[in-house]
């Protein structure tokens, strides 16, 4: 069964246009409520957001929700993603709730949803949410003296600081290094140069500005050239770039280059094997990993799962085969020894913690593998599948046949954004890139239909 809200990532889109309206909020609001509505106790949620102008709107109209329900809704405020997954199971709440729209520009918002356990929800409790969410809930609201109450907490970042300096060794310091830290105008404005500087660091802290439009604006983890000037400006150790919502990490090295998600975790997975931290022999990532990851990984006797894209894959595909490290190439980096989800900071952390036992630069020990020739882009539509046209299969097709066993496709819809994804990777870098041309020509020309 499709899902009519809910995509790869919660449900995202446009500010004020549907589904990402106060009026789906608040029903949102009311249908998580009935579904984690599971006893006769008090129930709670705790709510976090990132610093877009949306995000009041939209959580205003989920307190409404949740508190017609009869839920006691806890205000976290701007907060990392991965802090609101730890402090739902920390403050035992019955649900925790993320809204952002995470890379996105501040045009858009989403909602995303932690179960009591700290994981983001399953297919199956989707939909029934989705199937509440369209339906009469007026049997289900709470009598008058059983409506929820709402709090605003404000240790909120003190919680998540004294969390993301206990995921480094005992007596580690990063005193002598300095640090650039882009926290995209986003979450983690606050508490990542904090985390940084109480750990003995200097730091240069940019995007930290926010004001509700800036958010991800020429900065963050998905755009790094402000963030590599600036490291080449001062003589940084290293640069450390995060997205809006801090569920993701791209680090810069001493000399400006940008190294990505698929290098991090090579680097934690061969730290983390040495010193007999690995909970399974390998790691999990998705289809968009480099296949230079998957050969090195190899080397080190370690086994490359895949997933399709999207972090709660990668995390589904740890807890049924015991892995403690995963992620994807954009910088999600999750290891379940500190949380449930991606953290982009505790991720960085773990870098920091390589450098400083390793004593060498970040170039030397963030370049683990030469990766394969590899080649993304995107078409955008407005409408239809453009999967599903003849023109486009074919043009697949006869791709898979040209690249045959020197390298792999994958082309897929975006589950945030309507794109197309077209991927590709072979050793021979002027054939890959003639079948992703062919295939995006062909994609772009079913778009226009």
């Amino acid at each position: 069964m499709s899902q009519k809200y809910f995509g790869t990532d919660g449900i995202r889109g446009a500010a004020n246009k549907w589904p990402m309206t106060a009026e789906v909020a608040l029903k949102v609001g009311m249908a998580a409520g009935v579904v984690f509505r599971r006893g006769k106790y008090r129930h709670r949620v705790v709510i976090g957001k990132d610093t877009r102008l949306s995000g009041y709107m939209i959580e205003n109209a989920l307190v409404a929700g949740f508190t017609a329900m009869g839920m006691d809704v806890f205000l976290l405020g701007p907060t990392p993603t991965p802090a609101v997954a730890m402090l739902t199971r920390s403050m035992r709440a019955d649900i925790g709730v993320m809204i952002s729209a995470s890379h996105n520009p501040f045009q858009d918002n989403g909602i995303k949803f932690f179960g009591p356990d700290g994981y983001k929800l399953s297919d199956e409790v989707e939909l029934e949410i989705e199937r509440l969410i369209d339906s009469d809930m007026s049997a289900n609201l709470s009598p008058p003296d059983a409506i929820g109450r709402a709090t605003r907490i404000d240790s909120t970042r003190d919680r998540y600081i004294e969390f993301a300096k206990h995921s480094l060794p005992r007596h580690l310091s990063l005193e002598g290094m300095r640090i650039v830290i882009d926290c995209a105008h986003g979450a983690a404005y606050k508490v990542a140069p904090e985390i940084l500087w109480e750990l003995g660091a200097e730091v240069f802290p940019m995007g930290v500005e926010p004001n509700g439009i800036n958010i991800n604006s020429g900065c963050g983890s998905t755009k790094p050239e402000k963030l590599a000037r600036k490291v080449h400006e001062v003589r940084a150790d290293i640069g450390i770039a995060l997205d809006g919502d801090a569920d993701r990490v791209i680090i810069v090295d001493e000399n400006s280059k940008v190294v990505d998600g698929d290098q991090l975790m090579a680097v934690i997975a061969e730290f983390w094997k040495d010193e007999g931290r690995l909970s399974a022999p390998g790691i999990v990532a998705t289809v968009m990993s480099n296949l230079g990851l998957e050969r090195y990984l190899k080397s080190l006797g370690l086994a490359l799962e895949r997933t399709k894209v999207g972090d709660r894959y990668v995390v589904e595909r740890m807890r049924e085969g015991g892995f403690n490290v995963g992620g994807e190439q954009s910088g999600h980096i999750v290891m379940s020894d500190f949380g449930t989800t991606g953290d982009g900071l505790v991720a960085a952390l773990q870098i920091l913690a390589c450098v400083t036992k390793m004593k060498k630069p970040v170039s030397e020990v963030c370049n683990r593998f030469v990766p394969v020739p590899q080649v993304l882009k995107n078409v955008r539509y407005e409408s239809g599948e453009p999967l599903a046209d003849k023109a486009v299969k074919a043009a697949i097709k006869a791709g898979e046949e040209k690249l045959a066993d020197q390298g792999r496709l994958v082309i897929r819809a975006s589950g945030t954004e309507p794109l197309i994804r077209v991927m590709g990777e072979a050793d021979d870098a002027r054939l890959l890139n003639k079948v992703v041309d062919s295939i995006v020509d062909a994609v772009q020309k079913a778009a226009a239909n």
